[in-house]
């Protein structure tokens, strides 16, 4: 008899980016590039960065769009590429977390500030 195996994890996991961070590209074929995080996808350890890993996409035109044809969208990226631009420095930087009034909040490794 098979087992079945459940595939979904229980939990989602904390990351170290949010939507409407500005981040810097680690690795890959954009390093160096930055931008504001679109959409993050947790479970998928995935984010949409803006001008960041573009794809082109063939676009029929629509009602909506009645301009087809081929535009170039952003396509996710592993977050472990991604790092969080310190908002006192502007360099990139880890991000630690902390209580503050009772809440956890993320900190900038580098120059201690609290990243809202």
């Amino acid at each position: 008899m098979k087992k079945k195996i459940n595939k979904q994890k229980r939990f989602t996991p904390k990351l170290h980016i949010k939507k409407g961070d500005k981040v810097m590209v680690m690795a890959g074929d954009d390093k160096g590039k930055t931008g504001a995080v679109l959409e993050v996808f947790p479970h998928k350890n995935l984010a949409v960065v803006e001008d960041v890993n573009l794809a082109k996409k063939h676009m029929k035109p629509t009602n909506e769009k009645p301009e087809g044809g081929i535009h170039e969208i952003a396509v996710a990226v592993h977050i472990s590429n991604l790092m969080l631009i310190d908002p006192k420095t502007g360099d990139p930087t880890r991000i630690g977390r902390k209580m503050v009034d009772g809440k956890i909040m993320r900190y900038s490794k580098s120059s201690g500030e609290i990243i809202k």
